[in-house]
């Protein structure tokens, strides 16, 4: 159980023997308690947690039958992104390669591998404490025949030409792997699950939303005709726009789809 970080200020409560938490552990029926800090800005949103009672910060949570495993003194959870696994459960991936450009502790992983009958998917995490939590989940899950966990920056991860379905799952924007995602993708096309912040604020929010998607549509095709190296006609196509959700005053966590498709050109 965590409290919140003003909890428990005062010097009077860390004078208190360890017994004291253990009764009101059991009251609440826990194995630890711990008090929630500010998330530390080191590039890994490592949340500062103080562990009032317990010898160690793991925990576990299930979502639609997925298990997450996690250190909560290491790495973070985020509850909100739940409508947004809901929705990736339901994909039909049958026998499709996917590609999690930023999987964390496997927000988006576990629920391919769990649900989406996905062939395999190959999971890209530079934050060392999330991978270890990664690769608990794959195996509590009994999926780890059927990931490969990449460690550290996904540009080099060699992944290109593999993947039927990429996620891009990283706030407040996944612009920097669109490229990374565009080589990975299968020469014939895929799947692009853009993940990113939109600011609609001083205009209509469905104005914004039309503008993004054109927007990125165009930068998609760009990039697809730089990094494949035939030559071919792109045609990107959107799918659906999700509203994950408000996180802001006017910003929105979306989630654009976009399909991909190689129309080689015809010899003249």
């Amino acid at each position: 159980m965590l409290f919140p970080d003003s909890s428990f200020a005062d010097p009077f409560w860390h004078e208190l023997p360890e017994t004291f938490w253990q009764e009101i552990a059991q009251v609440h029926k826990v194995s630890r308690l711990g008090v929630m800090g500010k998330t530390v800005s080191n590039g890994f949103r490592q949340p500062t947690v103080t562990l009032l009672y317990g010898k160690h910060g793991w925990t576990e949570h299930i979502d639609n039958h997925v298990r997450y495993s996690f250190d909560v003194t290491r790495t973070m959870f985020s509850s909100g992104n739940i409508t947004e696994k809901l929705r990736v459960s339901k994909f039909d991936c049958t026998d499709q390669v996917v590609v999690d450009l930023y999987a964390g502790i496997g927000y988006y992983t576990l629920p391919y591998l769990v649900h989406t009958k996905a062939r395999h998917v190959h999971a890209c995490e530079w934050n060392p404490d999330a991978v270890t939590a990664l690769r608990k989940g794959l195996a509590i899950n009994k999926v780890s025949d059927r990931c490969t966990v990449y460690e550290g920056d996904n540009s080099k991860a060699g992944l290109e030409n593999i993947a039927d379905r990429i996620n891009l799952g990283l706030l407040p924007t996944s612009r920097d792997g669109w490229s990374v995602a565009c080589i990975a993708l299968k020469p014939t096309g895929g799947f692009l699950h853009i993940h990113d912040s939109l600011n609609s604020k001083g205009q209509d929010r469905l104005l914004a939303e039309k503008n993004y998607t054109l927007q990125t549509i165009s930068e998609i095709k760009q990039i697809l005709a730089d990094v494949k190296p035939n030559q071919a006609e792109w045609n990107v196509t959107a799918l659906h726009l999700e509203r994950v959700k408000s996180y802001a005053p006017h910003i929105t966590h979306i989630v654009l789809d976009l399909h991909c498709v190689c129309n080689p050109l015809e010899d003249e």
